[in-house]
């Protein structure tokens, strides 16, 4: 048993040092390296603990949005090598995984017996690319599809630096990398990037990351001094409590169906807790924004960035593709809904 899978969970969710406002883009490695320091690890999802994770990752996103970005995919590549047996790097190594496969951008993968060998092609959507040391990619080696594991540090590795013209998370870059022969190594067998249950359990975690983010969102409306005075805006806030507090009642379930079985995948449960985290964090921008208007959005600064950069992130939802598949698999159940 690896230390990582031993290890217990911690007391209480990361601790993300320094002010109050967003991070500037030159900040955010540091921050990350700082609260990788700090929390080593995160328990695995699946182990026991997934609840204490997605806390976690939480708490990291409810004090910004970027950071988070970062962050859930540095813990889910970790979770990644100890599932597949691959060897952790330094707690403060910085890393990614970047799996999208577009059919304008493909790599190759040339594997030597060892496993061992080297990447070439355009991947696409690299986030952090200039900010990770290494990364976790899906290639292909022959008709197999692999992940293996680059040094972004070495010759051969080349982040695109004119592709990413974002507003929201502009400050993680998330454009193209283009590898020419750059040493890699294969991280398990072909296909078990994808085929493993983990895969889906760390899908899970970036709802955690939205529901953080909008429980942040939402505090600008709770915390405001004209509240009790508004009764428009209290009702949006009612609104928003009934549905932050549903949110985390099904990640709560979500979590302990992934720990009470963590050898079964919970496909249609993933889809569902994202589905609902997505349509939740835009309820809870819209919801804010009508109930105070435009002030905060051109006052807050860190207000403003947390909406821009939500309304980003809740993208990477696969939203009416995700819909279909629940409503598919709802309408072949032998019954319906039950408390």
């Amino acid at each position: 048993m690896s230390r990582l899978e031993s290890a217990p969970p911690p007391a209480a969710p990361a601790v993300v040092p320094g002010p109050s406002g967003p991070l500037s883009a030159s900040a955010l490695g540091g921050a990350a390296r700082a609260v990788c320091r700090q929390d080593p690890d995160l328990p695995l999802p699946g182990r026991g603990a997934t609840r204490a994770r997605w806390r976690a990752l939480a708490a990291i996103a409810a004090r910004d949005v970027c950071l988070v970005k970062v962050l859930e995919a540095h813990y889910d590549a970790r979770a990644i090598l100890v599932e597949l047996g691959g060897a952790l790097p330094a707690p403060d190594r910085l890393l990614a995984v970047w799996a999208a496969e577009p059919p304008d951008a493909r790599l190759e993968f040339t594997q030597r017996a060892d496993g061992t060998g080297t990447v070439s092609g355009r991947k696409a959507w690299c986030s952090g690319a200039a900010l990770v040391d290494a990364a976790l990619v899906t290639a292909h080696a022959g008709d197999a599809r692999v992940l293996v594991c680059v040094d972004m540090r070495q010759p051969g590795v080349v982040p695109d630096g004119d592709d990413w013209h974002a507003v929201g998370m502009a400050r993680v870059h998330s454009g193209s990398v283009r590898f020419d022969d750059a040493p890699a190594v294969r991280i398990g067998d072909a296909g078990a990037y994808l085929a493993r249950p983990g895969f889906w359990h760390g899908g899970a975690g970036i709802a955690a990351c939205w529901f953080g983010a909008a429980t942040a969102i939402a505090e600008t409306l709770r915390r405001h001094p004209g509240l009790e005075h508004q009764a428009h805006a209290a009702a949006h806030l009612g609104a928003i409590d009934t549905a932050l507090h549903a949110a985390a009642a099904l990640l709560r379930e979500t979590a302990d169906a992934i720990d009470a079985q963590p050898d079964a995948p919970h496909v249609e449960a993933v889809m569902r807790v994202r589905s609902l985290l997505e349509r939740t964090a835009t309820d809870v921008i819209d919801r804010v924004g009508r109930a105070l208007g435009p002030g905060p959005l051109c006052a807050d600064a860190a207000h403003a960035q947390r909406c821009a950069d939500l309304a980003t992130f809740i993208r990477q939802s696969h939203a009416e593709r995700d819909w279909a598949a629940i409503g598919r698999a709802a309408g072949t159940r032998s019954v319906g809904w039950a408390l």
